[in-house]
């Protein structure tokens, strides 16, 4: 067996901490991902940058380095979250305006009823509480602070690849009233991402490059980089696609529904690497000059859905969540299915990008949960 490649740029820590990290990526790879990347800030520099595994794992010819992509899934929903906040502080949408301010096409149906949802990954449709079945709600009266806050009523998941692409949510029924709970919704988003192109009056890529990717100096950040001509060798892939592309996603994006928008979605698309990742993460810590949120640094960081079933904030997850109990109250961050988390301790002025593509061997593989608990509990004991 081939031995997995590991390999260092930046090390300020001490001996121990250093080797229970390697110790701790050595055991996740390939075992959990067969690629992997750690960047790890403080103070507003890098203390730890480690890379392990292979891009081409069948093969074992290219190994994970600084310039590895990864397929960032929903730490996308991040990045479009500070788009959207962007164009709020400069006065060109208000956060509780309707959303329909912006895309009339979501309320044109009028009052839609309630249904259970639609489970992701074996795509079966879950049964409507009997409490709700008579239920209808406007679409009209969801805001862009409840998108944020995942509290709009929309549905987690539907197979918009399927029904038609983006136009299928302005018909999808609700499963809860807006306002009232934390469904984690990837729908809110696309939506989000939808008013965000439409506000820049320009294609979302074009939008997210000049409000965040510029502005911070995010090179890597990319949407399909295959289609941008980077070589796979810089690519981490993903999963295979059996249900709908029949093929391995490599250098486009894992998530069906952002595939069929052409890799460029409010909620999964984006790909970057660990150190740029980090790089956003302490543009949030430090509140960079440079994205100019004078007015929501605060507000997107604390819980802001108190009493209704999760701790959001504005596009962030907030504590208590178990990859962050290891930083205590106060970090936020979020995460995503391929596998692939970002960490803010405000208190330790610390900031823990952690990326793998966990589904390369099939989606429901399992062991990053104790991967990202297991990472956070070294770092966090190290900067205590």
């Amino acid at each position: 067996m081939t031995e997995q490649p590991y390999r260092t740029t930046i090390v300020k820590l001490g001996r121990p901490a250093r080797d229970h990290l390697e110790a701790a990526i050595r055991s996740a790879v390939p075992s959990v991902a067969p690629a992997l990347a750690l960047s790890v800030w403080q103070s507003g520099s890098p203390w730890f940058c480690a890379y392990a595994g292979w891009t081409d794992p069948e093969h074992c010819d290219t190994p994970v380095t600084s310039r590895t992509l990864f397929d960032l899934a929903s730490l996308t929903k991040l990045f479009t979250a500070t788009a959207l906040l962007r164009l709020a502080s400069d006065g060109r949408v208000g956060l509780d305006d309707p959303v329909v301010s912006v895309i009339p096409e979501f309320g044109a149906g009028g009052p839609r009823g309630v249904d259970g949802g639609q489970e992701p990954l074996s795509r079966r449709m879950l049964p409507v509480p009997p409490e709700r079945a008579a239920w209808t709600v406007d679409p009209a009266v969801v805001t862009f602070r409840q998108l944020l806050t995942h509290t709009g009523g929309l549905a987690p998941w539907r197979s918009v690849f399927r029904d038609g692409g983006l136009a299928a949510i302005y018909g999808y029924p609700f499963v809860a009233r807006p306002g009232t709970e934390v469904h984690y919704s990837d729908l809110g988003f696309m939506l989000l991402g939808e008013a965000v192109a439409r506000l820049f009056r320009a294609p979302l890529e074009v939008a997210m490059q000049a409000l965040v990717r510029d502005r911070l100096g995010l090179d890597s950040l990319t949407y399909a980089p295959s289609r941008t001509g980077r070589p796979q060798r810089d690519i981490a892939p993903t999963s295979i696609d059996e249900d709908w592309r029949g093929r391995r996603c490599w250098g486009e994006v894992d998530d069906e529904n952002a595939a069929s928008l052409d890799g460029v979605a409010g909620h999964a698309g984006l790909f970057a690497t660990a150190d740029d990742v980090a790089r956003f993460g302490v543009a949030w810590l430090r509140r960079d000059p440079r994205l100019r949120l004078p007015a929501y640094w605060t507000t997107a960081t604390s819980d802001q859905t108190p009493g209704m079933g999760g701790a959001r904030g504005l596009g962030w997850q907030v504590a208590p969540a178990d990859y962050l109990a290891p930083f205590g109250a106060g970090a936020y961050g979020h995460t995503g299915f391929t596998g692939t988390s970002l960490a803010i301790d405000p208190r330790r002025d610390l900031v823990v990008a952690l990326l793998t593509d966990r589904g390369y061997a099939d989606r429901t593989h399992e062991g990053i949960e104790e991967l990202r608990l297991g990472v956070h509990t070294l770092i966090a004991e190290v900067f205590e």
